[in-house]
């Protein structure tokens, strides 16, 4: 599912404008970011929880020409899956 069939799906479900629904996405997403950029801890029970890691810099290769590169540091989002989301994804149908 892509972001334009969620907000499909959101708009159907609770029986709303599409724009209102984009609107909903949009601000739900814009949150996330925003807390995630000032390295807060967003926690959504029984779906998971989302956190920045942080790796240092440090000196890779370029494979092409195997000459060092120096690869800066970088923030990258981390996503952990909360029990109930994945209790409800392994029950038998």
């Amino acid at each position: 599912m892509n972001r334009s069939e969620l907000i499909d799906s959101i708009a159907k479900r609770q029986n709303l404008p599409r724009r209102q629904a984009e609107d909903a996405v949009n601000a739900i997403f814009d949150a996330i970011v925003g807390a995630m950029k000032q390295d807060e801890r967003i926690e959504i029970r029984g779906f998971g929880s989302f956190t920045t890691r942080h790796y240092g810099s440090y000196t890779g290769r370029n494979p092409r020409t195997g000459d060092a590169v120096s690869v800066p540091e970088k923030r990258l989002p981390f996503f952990r899956v909360g029990k109930d989301l994945r209790d409800r994804l392994n029950l038998d149908d």
